[in-house]
């Protein structure tokens, strides 16, 4: 299952990159240089329909007039997530007063076990203003599918804990509401910051 993971988001990097040498070639030269995987036209990411920690239905359309930063985890993630999730509180501290203009989703993968009290407690505890977000099993699988994230949750052992595997990377999307950016799990908080502010600025 892992290796089916790892080659679907190598065709998922590969078609990124290719999308963002098409755009290029199409304007020129690039509107803005940013140091992430400019995704900006891609044919996946156009919305999701989902409900906060505090049971208010949430579309990206919520959003606009802040650039979103969206992350796919869940909360009994051994790793990746709670890293990523430190990660963006750093970025969130250096972007300093352009931070009020920022907001950070966390979609859970895993509804059956993250209930709105579990995402009240775990998601903002990395940072005040970040969220979480969920839904019943169907409509995470099919924001999951939108976003090209691979989920797969894995047989439960004798306690009934399992773990989810699932695709890294993290999402953003402009003021305006167009999703502008796939950002790595190698990209610093540094890199990170300074395509935010750039993003603010279109």
């Amino acid at each position: 299952m892992l290796s089916s993971i790892r080659k679907s988001l190598v065709l998922f990097w590969l078609f990124a990159l290719t999308m963002a040498l098409v755009a290029c070639e199409k304007a020129g030269a690039p509107a803005q240089k940013f140091l992430a995987v400019d995704i900006t036209g891609g044919p996946w990411g156009k919305n999701f329909h989902l409900t906060d920690h505090h049971g208010q239905p949430h579309s990206i359309d919520d959003f606009k007039g802040k650039a979103v930063v969206l992350f796919f985890g869940y909360t009994n993630c051994p790793d990746v997530c709670p890293t990523t999730m430190v990660k963006l509180a750093s970025v969130m501290e250096k972007l300093g007063k352009d931070a009020e203009r920022v907001q950070v989703l966390m979609v859970t993968l895993d509804p059956a076990r993250d209930t709105p009290d579990i995402l009240k407690k775990y998601v903002p505890a990395f940072y005040p203003t970040f969220v979480g977000l969920s839904g019943n099993e169907q409509q995470v699988d099919s924001t999951a599918k939108e976003f090209k994230v691979m989920r797969a949750l894995q047989k439960a052992n004798g306690n009934g804990f399992y773990t989810v595997d699932h695709s890294g990377g993290t999402y953003a999307y402009d003021p305006q509401g167009r999703l502008r950016l796939f950002i790595s799990d190698e990209h610093s908080p540094d890199v990170i910051a300074q395509d935010l502010k750039t993003l603010l600025n279109t």
